[in-house]
């Protein structure tokens, strides 16, 4: 895959949406337009800060389900990426946590999203929500039912969670991204810290760019003004969400000031 085609950048800067809590999500406040409007405002932030695409996330809907979500997540989803699609003009990407890929192939295919990011695609982790097991095979089968030009970004041991049965430490990266490329059909991988927020080490991305060859590597997680030049030299691109959101702090909305920050240091370290 070339992510030129897709960014018209070949390191592209993907900024995160988190929207607020969705129908029928444990804090769900009652308020479709609210969380709308605060969609809005984000996606508006990350365009005029520069980013390359924007990704759509019901993060605030945790205690995520490790299976299927409700119908009212994917209708919400789907009103609220079919809205920010009228308003900004970058590529739009869509991650239904904690696992339903196929909600989010569903929801791309019919909004004109143009990827996914999936947790779990090829292998077993054990996270927070229990036992979370990969399905590339429906997946790619369900994509090809679609007819969708759906791209989709794969975590390799992803975040909050470990992987199940015995590892070599030495050489899991490398064969999680060949497993998750090559036999899961991933079109990029990404790789995170242990949670949000922590970046992953250069290490780490070295053996996954090494394993993945031509096919991109995306930062995951963690990404922030400081440590962007070092996580570049072993990555195609970025995915970026906490560090631009007001202080810094998760719960709070996109900061249009730190993502130009952002973009600024990006460019600097070129």
């Amino acid at each position: 895959m070339e992510l030129n085609a897709l960014f018209q950048t070949s390191t592209p800067v993907i900024g995160v949406v988190h929207l607020l809590p969705l129908p029928p999500s444990a804090r769900w406040q009652g308020s479709l337009q609210a969380v709308i409007e605060r969609a809005v405002q984000e996606s508006v932030a990350l365009a005029s800060g520069g980013v390359h695409g924007i990704i759509v996330e019901n993060f605030f809907d945790a205690p995520f389900t490790k299976g299927a979500v409700d119908p009212a997540v994917v209708s919400a989803m789907t009103l609220v990426i079919s809205r920010l699609q009228q308003l900004v003009a970058v590529p739009m990407g869509v991650n239904v946590l904690r696992n339903d890929a196929h909600s989010g192939l569903a929801i791309a295919a019919c909004t004109g999203a143009k990827f996914i990011r999936v947790n779990v695609l090829t292998g077993a982790m054990a996270t927070d929500q229990g036992v979370i097991e990969g399905d590339a095979h429906r997946l790619l089968r369900y994509r090809k039912e679609l007819g969708a030009d759906v791209k989709i970004f794969a975590d390799v041991l992803v975040k909050h969670g470990a992987p199940v049965g015995s590892i070599v430490p030495e050489t899991a990266m490398a064969s999680a991204v060949a497993d998750t490329l090559h036999r899961g059909l991933a079109d990029a991988v990404i790789v995170s810290g242990g949670a949000t927020g922590e970046p992953p080490t250069v290490q780490d991305l070295a053996k996954a760019k090494a394993a993945a060859g031509k096919m991109p590597v995306l930062v995951g997680s963690g990404a922030n003004v400081d440590n962007i030049p070092q996580l570049m030299q072993s990555a195609d691109g970025v995915i970026v969400s906490s560090s631009l959101k007001r202080w810094g702090q998760i719960e709070q909305p996109v900061d249009p000031h730190r993502v130009g920050q952002f973009m600024d240091a990006l460019w600097a370290s070129r």
